[in-house]
């Protein structure tokens, strides 16, 4: 009986676990999706300065929109999961560390990685710092996204310039965000407007 509860416990737990947009491929397809989003990437967008196109095309880089993704584990032998790279963790795969500054720095103290409000927060609130520290464009996904990943003392010593790869997926970013530019000017007034609308109920 104790075992058949549990097994209830974890079943519901798992279906509280907030699953991926269906078409990620679609910013207004996501934000029609999955309720509060827009909000929440507005709020980030007021704050902090960054084009929600231009967050959201990092965050769909980093984890492809999945609450708990984190970096695969290395193999042993090949074959033996091993350790993962690294503590990057949720929506923008932060590592503990980096998040830990954000909650300090921005007072987000009850913030957590596995909530899209929070993660949306803190690509905006990391792209202020790369605009502040390395002075970047906060409309500039391609450079933004090289200092996301490098970080700032990086980005500004230019390691990006040794990785092909790395400058490769900062152009595929940058391409998202252009895209997702060009959709979202075709559904934010009525994404607005939901929102005005049920605020009244």
């Amino acid at each position: 009986m104790r075992a058949l509860l549990l097994l209830c416990c974890v079943l519901a737990l798992g279906a509280c676990t907030t699953s991926p947009p269906k078409n990620t491929d679609d910013i207004c397809s996501i934000f029609y999706e999955k309720d509060g989003w827009y909000d929440d990437a507005e709020d980030a967008s007021d704050e902090w300065g960054t084009p929600i196109p231009v967050m959201m095309a990092i965050m769909h880089q980093e984890s492809r929109f999945q609450a708990k993704a984190r970096p695969p584990r290395k193999k042993i032998f090949g074959f033996i999961p091993g350790p993962r790279p690294s503590s990057s963790y949720g929506y923008s795969q932060a590592k503990k560390s980096t998040w830990k500054d954000y909650k300090r720095s921005a007072g987000r103290y009850g913030s957590d990685r596995d909530d899209f409000g929070d993660a949306i927060d803190f690509v905006g609130w990391y792209n202020y710092q790369s605009y502040k520290r390395s002075g970047i464009s906060r409309k500039d996904a391609y450079s933004l996204y090289l200092a996301y990943h490098e970080g700032h003392g990086g980005f500004n010593r230019g390691t990006y310039r040794k990785k092909q790869w790395l400058m490769g997926v900062a152009r595929k970013v940058e391409r998202k965000a252009n895209t997702y530019q060009k959709q979202l000017v075709g559904c934010e007034e009525e994404l607005k407007n939901d929102g005005w609308f049920f605020g009244w109920f």
